[in-house]
């Protein structure tokens, strides 16, 4: 009842703010916070997450007046119960100051005598107690629905969004990729190749001095092959960061397994089952954790971290947590929004919660079906 009370006053209140500053809200800019932030309290009184939305200023103006329209009376019906039930406790002690007045909401007789007084007092009391909690939460709740029907997104306006988010992860996408091969390449060019360059040198070399040096030349050979076994070191690392092999022998429970066992420190592991999943959604999955038990280890001064993954329907989701000392901050660099840039390629969403001291909570969920 208080509850739903609280939220119809507070609707009388914002109407009539409504009302009165209607020409300042014609304003997109103003409009826009004023509307949103009535849709975060209905959905919070009706326990509804709510996103936002794209700006839409003909919506915006319908719910201005479907607001006053709806919340003026509802907001004065709540005053009208919860003020006539506050006041009724008063007016009994009172009584005797106004003895001919006929003052009780439910019973208008002359009150002679305490008894009397009391006791009407008490029925009042009981009766509209349970009327506003008969009345009150159900057109608090039915208020917050109508307020999150007007203000919700069209169906062409959740296209729109929808498209402006495409555009902006295909970006995202087209700039990871670059970013990606820029990286094989100077990889490859400032590893690989030159190891490659030094070895061709060396056989070359040796295949001059071989009649008239052999021992020079086999110590050439040598040095050669000790370089082939560096540079195949290195090509197994670049291809390592195009797609792990192992991914690819002993699929993501083996790999994050394997990948805890390696981690800067002490972590847990528990992996539900997870069916057949696709490679790239693999892939994404397993750099996600590859990087957040590298930072855990680098930044957070954790003493023990856990991944958790699991599936639901078509949906992957990896939890990893640390007892750090939190923190972390996407704008701030160390790969985090790399992982969320990987997560949207896929149409997947990265979310942190790492308040100051920890602990530090990052949930990767990605589509795979």
């Amino acid at each position: 009842m208080w509850r739903g009370g609280r939220y119809l006053l507070g609707t009388l209140v914002t109407a009539a703010v409504t009302l009165a500053a209607a020409p300042l809200l014609c304003v997109p800019s103003l409009a826009q916070p004023w509307a949103e932030r009535h849709r975060r309290r209905a959905g919070a009184l009706l326990g509804r997450p709510v996103e936002p939305r794209p700006r839409a200023a003909r919506r915006n103006l319908v719910w201005f007046l479907t607001h006053v329209v709806t919340g003026l009376p509802a907001g004065a019906l709540a005053l009208l119960f919860l003020g006539t039930l506050l006041l009724t406790p008063v007016i009994t002690v009172l009584w005797w100051a106004f003895p001919s007045a006929p003052w009780l909401p439910l019973f208008s007789v002359r009150i002679t005598g305490w008894g009397t007084a009391l006791s009407l007092g008490l029925v009042n009391v009981v009766f509209l107690a349970a009327l506003a909690a008969l009345a009150l939460p159900p057109l608090a709740r039915a208020h917050a629905r109508c307020c999150l029907a007007v203000l919700a997104p069209s169906p062409a306006e959740q296209l729109v969004e929808r498209v402006t988010e495409l555009a902006r992860t295909r970006t995202d996408v087209l700039q990871a990729h670059s970013a990606e091969l820029r990286r094989i390449e100077r990889d490859l060019h400032d590893g690989t190749q030159a190891r490659l360059v030094a070895i061709a040198m060396r056989l070359a070399v040796a295949g001059e001095s071989l009649s008239n040096d052999p021992d020079a030349a086999a110590v050439l050979v040598r040095q050669a092959h000790a370089e082939t076994e560096d540079a195949m070191t290195e090509l197994r690392s670049v291809i390592r960061t195009i797609y792990p092999p192992v991914l690819a022998d002993q699929g993501l429970s083996g790999a994050l397994s394997t990948l805890a066992t390696r981690a800067g420190v002490p972590t847990r592991i528990d992996i539900g089952p997870l069916g057949e999943i696709p490679a790239a959604v693999e892939a994404v999955a397993y750099f996600a954790v590859t990087e957040a038990l590298a930072n855990i280890a680098r930044h957070s001064r954790a003493t023990r971290a856990s991944v958790r993954v699991t599936r639901d329907g078509a949906l992957l989701r990896a939890e990893i947590a640390d007892n750090g000392t939190g923190g972390a901050d996407p704008a701030r660099g160390s790969g985090l929004d790399g992982m969320r840039r990987r997560a949207a390629a896929l149409d997947g969403t990265m979310e942190i919660s790492s308040p100051p001291g920890g602990p530090t909570v990052i949930t990767v969920e990605l589509p795979c079906a």
